[in-house]
């Protein structure tokens, strides 16, 4: 029984295909952690949804910004934009069936016993782990409630960008939503900054990574997260891993096999080779 981590599909679906062979995967006995961001960009993000879905309780996942972006322009709040290229997914018979599915899975995942924490772009530093889990617990519950269009017509926006506990209603869960799925750069008290998009060695003082500022976990614990592809998966702690390497922009997808360390990857189908590869925080 091997635990595998898989960063952002975006509708790459033959890559990760690929890469669940090389590793010879196998659902009835393997468990799938996946980073979110299943869908857009890539060209198949139906079959990706129809394959993450299939393999039922064998995955472990999270939703990530562009998950959520996709319930938005299905539920008719949000524009579908050509680069996103879901119109084949919006289109396909089974698409209640799948944005049914989608919209009931996690924000974030823990596992105690392996001692792991996932979420599509981290864990703000300005929670603790307790805090993390109903904060996510509630935006869980409104996804899956028959309500959930109000909140996705509200989710769109950068504020509140400061949690206090005090945070309520919508206010409450798009401070979530930011923090769970689109978070980056925070200021040194943790506050998050939703307008810099630069990367990590090139944003203006103050502003940091969100994992270089210390965090609330427990001791021992490893976060896992995906979102940022411009890292490569390089430059993080040790404690954090990165597994966003941009396979739909021509990079590559990323696997690690936790019980082992391994990391592998499978290139873009755009690129001929595949390969197994140190961790990509330590690549050059």
């Amino acid at each position: 029984m091997s635990t595998y981590l898989i960063g952002d599909i975006h509708g790459c679906y033959d890559e990760l295909r690929a890469l669940l062979e090389q590793v010879d995967f196998s659902p009835e006995q393997d468990t799938l952690w996946l980073t979110g961001d299943l869908v857009a960009r890539g060209p198949s993000s139906l079959e990706v949804l129809r394959y993450v879905k299939s393999l039922g309780q064998s995955v472990r996942m999270v939703l990530g910004n562009h998950d959520l972006h996709l319930l938005a322009v299905f539920a008719g709040i949000s524009r579908n934009k050509p680069k996103d290229r879901l119109t084949p997914l919006l289109e396909a018979e089974d698409a209640d069936e799948l944005i049914n599915w989608l919209r009931r899975q996690p924000l974030l995942q823990v596992d105690e016993e392996k001692k792991l924490v996932m979420a599509h772009a981290g864990v703000t530093p300005q929670w603790d782990l307790e805090t993390a889990q109903a904060c996510a617990r509630e935006l869980e519950a409104v996804l899956s409630s028959d309500s959930y269009p109000l909140f996705l017509d509200a989710m769109y926006g950068d504020m509140p960008n400061n949690w206090t506990p005090e945070l309520s209603g919508l206010a409450r869960l798009r401070f979530s939503a930011n923090a769970l799925t689109r978070m980056r750069l925070c200021f040194p008290n943790g506050q998050l900054d939703m307008i810099c998009k630069e990367a990590p060695d090139s944003a203006p003082p103050p502003l940091k990574p969100w994992f270089a500022i210390p965090n609330r976990l427990p001791e021992g614990y490893t976060q896992i997260f995906g979102h940022w592809a411009s890292l490569e998966g390089k430059g993080t702690p040790p404690g954090v891993i990165g597994l966003d390497t941009g396979c739909c922009w021509g990079g590559v997808l990323t696997l690690l096999h936790w019980e082992s360390q391994r990391y592998f990857t499978q290139p873009s189908s755009r690129q001929p080779s595949m390969t197994e590869t140190l961790p990509p925080q330590q690549s050059a």
